[in-house]
């Protein structure tokens, strides 16, 4: 088991080396720091004296792989690689455009996102789970039928329609909530009730749905029919048996997730204030500071590797043949 883990955890290495390649390709390649220069200066009658020093100011005027004027291994240091790829690995981001450290910004705005992010997820699991039960155990019955319509239905509408709809209706008609905002300490709690509710009611169409789809095949399997012609109960079947092996292709999508809950959500955070890393990148985009928006998206590409070793990690755990093999 623990060799298995270990070969996990060694082909996240090439796998991560191979997007921070792809992302200096992106950011430094396709888009020249002579493009970035053009595109916050104004792409009209900008000189090429202020490219020079817009990208002087912010590191971009090194070559970017091979410095040939530098001495020993400044050929290598001194260029727009290693400063602004290489070093993300030891998480050094550097300062955003506006002179601030990115990584005190990220490591402040960490916690609001968590606290949002973190009872979303464990909400919605226990609410999509519970209602995807309930809807295998009374299969082929009304409850079930309109239960899949029910869930086909949320699905099809925007996750902003929640949002918009809960702010009017909660905050501005009931005023029972602040609309928007976020504050520090126990009082973070009444700017928190609102969202958690809107991504937990958005999330519950897809994620019932596929749960349901779960149970449903297990309970076609062969171990559900021996168990039933031992004489257990339907609830003792579905929730011992069916429920425990249901685990496996759950674990898929909710471990890989957890890593994630770091990086907040985007729409979320912004529709309603809350400075949190969802929020830090969408001001960033819109901003085009492009220092933030790399820093993020190598962010999001470790914590979702590091959901896939989670994953599979946790496939041993649960499965006795994985851990055997």
């Amino acid at each position: 088991m623990i060799a298995y883990i270990l070969r996990r955890a060694l082909y996240a290495i090439p796998i991560l080396i191979g997007v921070n390649l792809i992302t200096f390709a992106l950011f430094f390649i396709v888009n020249t720091p002579d493009d970035m220069a053009r595109m916050q200066l104004g792409a009209k009658r900008v000189t090429q004296e202020a490219i020079e020093k817009w990208k002087s100011e912010r590191g971009y005027d090194k070559p970017l792989i091979w410095n040939a004027r530098a001495p020993d291994t400044g050929r290598i240091t001194e260029t727009i690689f290693f400063q602004k790829s290489v070093r993300l690995f030891v998480f050094d981001f550097g300062n955003a455009d506006d002179g601030r450290s990115i990584g005190h910004e990220i490591a402040t705005r960490m916690g609001p996102s968590l606290a949002l992010a973190v009872p979303v997820f464990l909400v919605g699991i226990l609410v999509n789970v519970t209602i995807a039960l309930l809807m295998a155990f009374f299969r082929a019955t009304y409850l079930d039928v309109w239960g899949v319509i029910l869930c086909v239905a949320a699905m099809s509408v925007s996750g902003l329609f929640y949002i918009i709809a809960g702010q009017y209706v909660a905050a501005k008609l009931w005023a029972l909530v602040p609309i928007s905002g976020y504050d520090g300490g126990l009082d973070a709690f009444k700017f928190l009730i609102l969202p958690v509710l809107v991504g937990t009611v958005s999330g519950i169409g897809a994620g019932a749905r596929w749960y349901r789809t779960i149970f449903i095949e297990e309970m076609g399997k062969d171990y559900v029919r021996t168990a039933r012609a031992k004489g257990l109960s339907e609830s003792a079947v579905l929730f011992r048996h069916v429920l425990k092996n249901g685990m496996i292709p759950i674990l898929t999508g909710v471990v890989v997730v957890i890593p994630l809950l770091f990086m907040g959500s985007l729409i979320t955070e912004s529709f309603f204030g809350i400075p949190g890393l969802g929020s830090y990148t969408i001001d960033a985009i819109q901003a085009q500071d492009f220092a933030v928006v790399r820093s993020m998206v190598f962010i999001g590409s470790v914590l979702y590797i590091a959901g896939l070793v989670a994953t599979d990690i946790s496939y041993t755990l649960v499965d006795p043949r994985i851990r055997f093999e």
